[in-house]
């Protein structure tokens, strides 16, 4: 699983070629983010995560994605510039891609393969959709925007997040903080 993880092609916000490998020894937390959503305001979350624990080896890694209700309808340009003007983002951000459905990226398809079910569950934010009118994605799809994976420094997905667990939530603070630990 590791080397096909890092393996997977991917491009920056800015177009450029990458992949997950360059973070290698690194604890990656993924997110798929939106810019119109509910949960757009845990970006600054998310960037205090990146600049509290960076130093210590976590990179978050944001992949915006317009598959929940339109949410993320912005270019990429569009997308970066506002992450940087609203959020201050200086976590890496990646092209725009489809988290679920027909068009799933293949670094999305690996992440559910992996982690086919949240750590925290995500029933109360499923039923908090279902109230808005929206049928969710069964399991093992991605719920919504915002949520989470956490992939170890040798690239084993060792966690997953439903979309309304905040940045500082102490479970997901506690996972991260493990894998940090580990050398």
């Amino acid at each position: 699983m590791t080397a096909a993880l890092y393996d997977i092609p991917l491009k920056t916000i800015a177009g450029a070629p990458a992949a997950l490998g360059q973070y290698a020894g690194k604890v990656l937390l993924v997110v798929n983010v939106a810019s119109k959503c509910g949960l757009t305001p845990q970006y600054a979350g998310l960037e205090a995560l990146y600049e509290r624990y960076r130093d210590e080896g976590l990179v978050v890694l944001g992949f915006p994605a317009n598959d929940f209700a339109g949410q993320e309808p912005g270019t990429n340009e569009e997308i970066q510039a506002f992450c940087r003007t609203n959020y201050s983002v200086e976590f890496p951000m990646f092209e725009k891609i489809a988290v679920t459905g027909e068009g799933q990226h293949p670094l999305y398809r690996a992440l559910t393969s992996a982690k086919p079910g949240t750590v925290v569950p995500g029933d109360g934010f499923r039923e908090q959709l279902k109230g808005y009118g929206i049928t969710p994605n069964p399991e093992p799809g991605v719920l919504w925007n915002f949520e989470k994976f956490l992939v170890s420094r040798t690239g084993e997905v060792v966690g997953r997040f439903a979309p309304d667990t905040a940045p500082d939530d102490p479970r997901l603070i506690a996972a991260i903080e493990a894998e940090l630990a580990k050398a």
